[in-house]
């Protein structure tokens, strides 16, 4: 395997330097297991383990490596395996908050160019839901593209182009129908040698049956969706980092029951851009546009310029990163005062002895 064929550039070749000095080499995680990861390097694919020290040092989940992500590595080529270092910054990382009451950044995918939000044209199709995911593409800092897919199941295709360009401005949308191999062709463009792509979407979208149309032969394993309601169950069971024909790497991911934000004060702001385009006009700069004089939003949304539910999620949306941000303040408050209990721990006992 070649590195820049894997996504290799200077960014992270300049990150490497001083390591490669020391004799290390590098690979790129392509399947994340519980305590075991799969690395694509110019050796090959190799089984790999973090090493005890990294371990030791890991305090929180970001600390382990992702998929996607260059870890600094020393191979035994013989036994096809490597003991992992060191992560390599990344360049880009598309988080959420984990599942559950726990306050903790789960990374979803590393060092991805462009991000494919799969949206299903079906009875799922959720405008709200798409604002959701955009929020946390623009905060990765790798470039959106929305794919509507299931063409073949709707009616009434330019109306939905329309609805999803009205949110999601300036992102280029593709249609097509991933089941009949239809429109495919129009995702090539962005998977060309060397560059990453990530499918994210709810579960029953076809990021799946997207993924094997990429492929010479079919690997990813399909499943239908409920008629009831047209959602699906999870096909996917891991991340995983797919070597395509074209020359691009794909990173499938598990679908999304629950989408749970993790910062993103630059992604609503992205994503809401009319919006905040909007407010500066208001007369008051701390205006909370409910019933203040002279809001520019308030008067956008009676003139119809704005839609309702749209500034809603807006507003719910705002509310929930705030919550967020109050929550992180107080683990790190809580982190920080652990690691001084610890350091005073240790020097009462250096001074016992």
């Amino acid at each position: 395997m070649n590195l820049d064929s894997l996504g290799w550039n200077d960014f992270f070749a300049s990150s490497f330097a001083s390591y490669r000095l020391q004799g290390f080499t590098v690979g790129r995680v392509a399947i994340e297991r519980r305590n075991t990861y799969v690395l694509y390097t110019e050796a090959g694919e190799l089984a790999a383990e973090i090493t005890g020290k990294m371990r030791h040092r890991a305090s929180q989940p970001e600390d382990f490596p992702a998929v996607g992500d260059w870890v600094v590595i020393r191979a035994l080529q013989s036994e096809a395996r490597a003991t992992i270092h060191a992560i390599l910054p990344r360049k880009t990382k598309f988080s959420r908050k984990t599942i559950g009451a726990k306050t903790e950044e789960q990374i979803v995918a590393a060092n991805v160019d462009t991000v494919f939000l799969v949206s299903g044209l079906d009875g799922d199709f959720n405008l709200r839901r798409i604002e959701r995911y955009l929020i946390l593409a623009w905060e990765s800092g790798a470039n959106p593209a929305i794919v509507l897919n299931k063409a073949d199941l709707c009616n009434n295709i330019e109306q939905r182009i329309a609805e999803v360009s009205s949110v999601a401005l300036g992102v280029p949308i593709i249609v097509l129908s991933a089941a009949n191999n239809q429109g495919v062709d129009a995702l090539k463009p962005y998977l060309q040698s060397g560059k990453t792509v990530a499918l994210l979407g709810s579960s029953g979208v076809g990021k799946s049956t997207i993924t094997n149309q990429l492929l010479p032969e079919a690997t990813q394993a399909v499943q239908p969706v409920r008629q009831s309601d047209d959602r699906g169950k999870h096909t996917t069971s891991h991340r995983e980092l797919i070597l395509l024909p074209t020359g691009g790497l794909m990173i499938d991911t598990p679908g999304m029951r629950e989408i749970q934000m993790w910062a993103g004060d630059e992604g609503l702001q992205e994503t809401f851009a009319d919006i905040e385009i909007i407010a500066q006009k208001c007369r008051f700069r701390n205006c909370q546009h409910d019933r203040e004089p002279g809001c520019a939003v308030q008067q956008a949304l009676a003139e119809g310029k704005l839609d309702d539910s749209r500034f809603l999620n807006y507003q719910k949306l705002q509310k929930e990163l705030k919550h967020l941000a109050r929550k992180q303040d107080q683990r790190e408050y809580l982190a920080e005062k652990d690691r001084w209990k610890k350091i005073h721990k240790a020097m009462r006992n250096h001074h016992k002895r």
